[in-house]
């Protein structure tokens, strides 16, 4: 008995030993407090006391890197919504999970045969698997995001493919085959009108150009005069009702958009001056299998193959999935950027598509996952097993759109110190915006000590601010930072303001037990 209550408490104090060792963030030793932690509380205290600031809630957490010891806590332990801040959790499962280098591979395949004669007697099947660079990206991404091409250019190449194949004719019809993923276009927490618009755009194993329509708007000839206006690509699958109108040269623009669920028309409304520029607004495509198909329709019938089917979309339980089972030849293909090239992309514009798919990705191939609960689940195993509790953070998608996520700023803390001891951590610090240079940040901070010295990820939804991130501060001392705010009052630019003065305090302060070096750079 005794020798059995012996291994037991050995059990347990090795059990309290791997979870002290596993906590990246350790509460201060107590003893008087450094006087640069109380410079730095002293003004964010008086930065969140003041105008539409003290309205607000707000949590903050800031550590030494280095020892995890917790410089600064605010409300730290309790709930917040993170917005785009969940892409950092996102981001890092997918590299935890797929790793730096995975690539996805997009295919045109058939159960037909092709004969001599170039006729192909069957079904062109695209069969997507979860890419969300199927557009004219420009990879690797330096400081903006660039285009070349057409924004159907990935399409366009399979299609090169295919004609290079010597296919001319094709019997049955241009399938895309979205199944890869079960359906879910959209996650719990999103609005009506968050569909509408490319941030919100439909989730889908199949995303061409972002699943997005570029709707270029220009003032009438006349003041009464209807809007001029063009969808691009126009393949005669959406519309536009156009109910605005022209108004007088320097009056304000009103205009709206809208669009019922599962409705193929968008209701442009409202009224722009005559001597208004022309708008580019990129509306979301609520069906993109169906768009894809019909778009390499369209490319395929430029390259003069003569299509004698239909464009047709099967998803996830389509009993017509049963007909195509058999195996299929491979008649082209196209891989994706390395992940990190699209984590990169994700965390520097804040693109949400792309972080749903990646999260629907890494849980189908890790964790065969077909729906985004399974997707969820998977995402929450991953959080226990680097320490992070289902108490910790609540998540309702990959993205942060979700007006139902939750998460604390200890959690994103945690978070950041696991992904900063991973064999690929230096890679994932690197593709965080930096202030004052780049991505979400690109504006902001400039000018200031901090700019060129944060690395963070921005969150913004409607009275939710949040940036979660590392530092270097003028000492020295490297630093990983959450700050978040809800129910605050402040437009998003005054809101970002508030965290951008935090982030100045944080660096021009902390790190007195550290003699300053010469100039110390971003942590990369």
């Amino acid at each position: 008995m005794a020798r059995k209550a012996r291994n037991g408490q050995r059990s347990w104090l090795l059990l309290i030993f791997v979870i002290i060792v596993s906590w990246p963030v350790r509460a201060q030793a107590p003893g008087p407090i450094r006087d640069d932690v109380a410079r730095f509380r002293e003004r964010a205290e008086a930065i969140l006391s003041n105008g539409s600031a003290a309205k607000g809630h707000w949590g903050a957490l800031v550590t030494d890197a280095e020892t995890g010891d917790i410089l600064y806590a605010l409300n730290s332990a309790q709930y917040f919504t993170p917005a785009s801040n969940t892409k950092l959790f996102t981001t890092t499962l997918a590299l935890a999970s797929l790793g730096p280098d995975y690539r996805i591979r997009t295919t045109l395949e058939t159960v037909g045969a092709l004969d001599a004669a170039g006729e192909l007697h069957g079904d062109l099947v695209l069969v997507g698997r979860g890419d969300a660079n199927l557009s004219n990206r420009v990879f690797p991404y330096t400081k903006q995001a660039q285009r070349d091409g057409p924004p159907e250019k990935v399409l366009a190449e399979l299609a090169d493919q295919l004609a290079h194949r010597g296919v001319k004719q094709i019997d049955g019809d241009i399938v895309a085959d979205d199944s890869y993923l079960a359906q879910g276009r959209f996650p719990s927490g999103w609005t009506v009108d968050d569909t509408v618009w490319s941030y919100g755009a439909a989730v889908s194993a199949i995303a061409v150009n972002d699943n997005a329509l570029t709707l270029s708007v220009r003032a009438g000839t006349a003041v009464g005069q209807p809007l001029r206006f063009s969808l691009e690509p126009s393949l005669g699958i959406y519309d536009v009702q156009n109910e605005a109108v022209t108004t007088a040269a320097g009056t304000e623009a009103r205009l709206q958009l809208s669009r019922d669920p599962e409705s193929r028309i968008f209701v442009l409304s409202g009224t722009m001056p005559l001597d208004a520029p022309r708008r580019l607004l990129m509306v979301a495509v609520p069906e993109p299998a169906e768009n894809a198909a019909a778009l390499l329709a369209h490319l395929l019938a430029a390259h003069g193959v003569q299509i004698l089917g239909h464009s047709v979309a099967h998803h996830a339980g389509d009993p017509a999935l049963f007909a195509l089972a058999a195996s299929r030849t491979v008649l082209a293909e196209h891989l994706s950027p390395p992940l990190i090239e699209d984590v990169r992309l994700t965390n520097k514009i804040s693109d949400n598509l792309h972080a749903e798919l990646m999260l629907r990705v890494a849980a189908k191939e890790k964790g065969g996952a077909d729906t985004l609960d399974d997707a969820l689940k998977f995402a929450e195993q991953f959080r226990q097993g680097i320490g992070l509790s289902s108490e910790d953070v609540v998540l309702k998608d990959g993205s942060g759109l979700s007006r139902d996520d939750l998460a604390t700023p200890e959690s994103l803390v945690h978070l950041l110190a696991y992904a900063r001891q991973q064999p690929w951590g230096a890679g994932f610090l690197a593709t965080l915006p930096v202030a004052g240079e780049d991505g979400t940040l690109e504006g902001r901070m400039k000018g200031t000590v901090a700019a060129g010295r944060v690395q963070a990820k921005t969150g913004q939804v409607d009275h939710v601010e949040a940036l979660s991130g590392f530092a270097t501060s003028l000492r020295g001392e490297r630093l990983i930072f959450s700050f978040m705010g809800d129910d605050h009052t402040s437009s998003g630019r005054d809101a970002a303001a508030i965290v951008d003065n935090l982030c100045v305090a944080m660096v021009e302060e902390l790190g007195a037990a550290r003699p300053a070096p010469a100039s110390a750079p971003p942590q990369r």
